[in-house]
């Protein structure tokens, strides 16, 4: 037996502990590069595709000679419906015009764009909720979603949506503001070789991940990568370590991230990065992390569940073969909780084209499209989807059964504490420049997150 296949056999959640019909059972109750992907089989309009959208009583023509400006940030979701848009246009004659940034890029850009109060982007991949209904630049969409000349809610069948994806978009008063186009949680992936060469097991607790990353790493590959980058878009990783400890961020719209439990969570991350981490680690962003992890630099990595397409890819990736992913750790005697979180896409209310929006939101969101797009890799929102053959090879079935798992361990209310916040932007921002001086040693965790937690107050109090 192969290193690697040790460790997958003791895995919780590998593929050898569940069945198939547990894996699907599982996922309703969870509270679950382009060239490249323009090479997959492309369905388009094969006549099995094209059916399942003529099955829906929907004038697909009704907006022909319309056109969309669809933004986002580069991500899988965005390579993965790109190479389908023009099946779009022909089934709908809704042409589609696309801006894609770097994430940061477009994070930093787009609420100044809507802020504006131009008509466009007419759709847009967004995260800071909250933010986005305050300043009034969301469409509500449960109107659309009621009107039967757009939408036939028995062929879109809600019920095949992750039980998570159906409750993250719902706002306090029932409204929905956005469609969930991913599923993603934070999860631990090793090098199976690494941990093979030390005769250890894959680590469980945060005690015995502290002590596996160090004893793992060497002059070349770090023990340990997360991000620690001061500015909110790093947060997740070091989110995960707080909700598991049994902290929070805010609760009765007062941040309390400087609570002992997130304390001694962000001692822990910062530890784990000073004593095992990657040289120069205090500017590390996710896509530092998951490169070190793809070219072996790095033994171990915390981070989205949605790696694991690039991981799992040869031609991209070193560790494809031997690459292990498991649970997010946990607190002795506590249950671990990873971050998760749903990218959604908005329509902004100022757009010119909501109907023909609403149209593509659906049609990208559908069973077939999904079929699609997670044929190509993506962790889509549908049951379906994750329990398709095609999915379970591009993503790797391991992989899938862990992102479950820590999308089933995950706590939605407080991941949507935070990022439904009107100010979530400047929380996350205070506390990463917190997490940040303890990574890089500048401050103990009880003075830099005590800090962190006023000027995140304050600047809610505005």
């Amino acid at each position: 037996m192969a290193p690697g296949d040790r460790l997958r056999e003791n895995l919780p959640g590998s593929s050898r502990s569940a069945s198939r019909r547990s894996f699907v059972k599982a996922l309703g109750a969870a509270g679950a590069t382009l060239p490249a992907l323009a090479m997959l089989p492309r369905w388009g309009f094969a006549e099995d595709v094209a059916a399942s959208y003529a099955k829906a009583a929907i004038d697909w023509k009704q907006f022909a000679g319309q056109t969309i400006t669809l933004a986002g940030a580069i991500h899988p979701w965005s390579n993965a419906i790109t190479p389908l848009l023009w099946d779009f246009t022909k089934l709908t004659g809704i042409s589609i015009v696309t801006d894609f940034r770097l994430e940061t890029t477009y994070l930093g850009a787009l609420p100044i764009q809507l802020n504006r109060g131009g008509s466009t982007p007419d759709v847009f991949m967004f995260t800071t909720y909250g933010q986005g209904i305050s300043a009034g630049w969301l469409e509500p969409l449960n109107a659309y979603y009621a009107d039967k000349s757009l939408t036939d809610l028995g062929w879109y069948d809600e019920n095949d949506i992750l039980k998570t994806a159906r409750a993250f978009p719902l706002w306090r008063d029932g409204e929905r503001y956005a469609i969930p186009i991913t599923s993603e949680a934070v999860t631990l992936f090793i090098n199976g070789d690494a941990l093979a060469a030390k005769n250890l097991p894959v680590p469980q607790t945060f005690e015995e991940l502290l002590v596996t990353a160090n004893a793992i790493k060497t002059d070349e590959m770090s023990g340990i990568a997360m991000r620690a980058q001061a500015g909110g878009n790093s947060s997740v990783p070091a989110m995960s370590f707080l909700f598991s400890y049994g902290g929070a961020m805010v609760s009765d719209n007062r941040v309390v991230f400087a609570s002992p439990e997130a304390i001694a969570a962000i001692e822990m991350y910062g530890k784990l990065l000073s004593q095992a981490g990657p040289r120069a680690v205090s500017g590390y962003e996710w896509y530092h992390v998951l490169d070190d992890f793809l070219q072996r630099r790095t033994a171990m990595a915390i981070d989205s569940s949605n790696f694991a397409t690039d991981i799992s890819n040869p031609a991209r990736s070193q560790v494809a073969r031997q690459a292990v992913f498991a649970a997010f750790p946990r607190l002795s005697g506590r249950t671990s909780v990873p971050f998760m979180s749903h990218w959604q896409a908005c329509i902004n209310s100022r757009s010119r084209n909501k109907r023909a929006a609403f149209l593509f939101l659906l049609w990208a969101t559908s069973k077939p499209t999904s079929l699609q797009t997670a044929a190509a890799g993506l962790a889509t929102t549908r049951v379906s989807a994750w329990s398709s053959q095609d999915f379970k090879k591009a993503f790797g079935a391991q992989a899938a059964e862990a992102a479950l798992t820590n999308l089933q361990n995950a706590d939605v209310d407080r991941a949507k504490a935070i990022l439904f916040h009107p100010h979530s932007r400047p929380i996350l921002d205070a506390f990463m420049i917190g997490v940040n001086e303890v990574v890089s040693g500048a401050k103990p965790a009880k003075i830099a997150m005590t800090s962190a937690a006023e000027k995140a107050n304050a600047a809610i109090r505005g």
